[in-house]
């Protein structure tokens, strides 16, 4: 198992362009992110970090992405209805590198 972390974020949206769908992130907070620069390996592509996430029930793998804010975790829309999250609602991650 690696490191692992938990903290509280806020979903927000992205639109690559007006028509395009659209992707929903919690940006992972400062200290988090320094922490996972220092214990993960080399970066994959797009700079990206694989991890293990777990909001409310629901746990799943992907990749968190480095952002302007820091590292930023895509949360799917089978994991929004499945937790009834909404843009804009608080969730508990629970993040885990792989």
């Amino acid at each position: 198992m690696g490191w692992t972390c938990t903290f509280d974020a806020e979903l927000w949206e992205w639109e690559a362009a007006p028509e395009a769908t659209s992707w929903v992130f919690v940006t992972v907070p400062p200290d988090e992110t320094e922490e996972i620069q220092l214990r993960s390996g080399p970066p994959r592509g797009f700079g990206s970090v694989r991890v293990e996430v777990t909001v409310g029930a629901t746990t799943w793998r992907t990749s968190v992405f480095p952002d302007r804010r820091g590292y930023a975790l895509p949360v799917k829309k089978a994991v929004r209805r499945a937790e009834s999250l909404e843009v804009g609602d608080p969730a508990r991650v629970t993040l885990e590198l792989l």
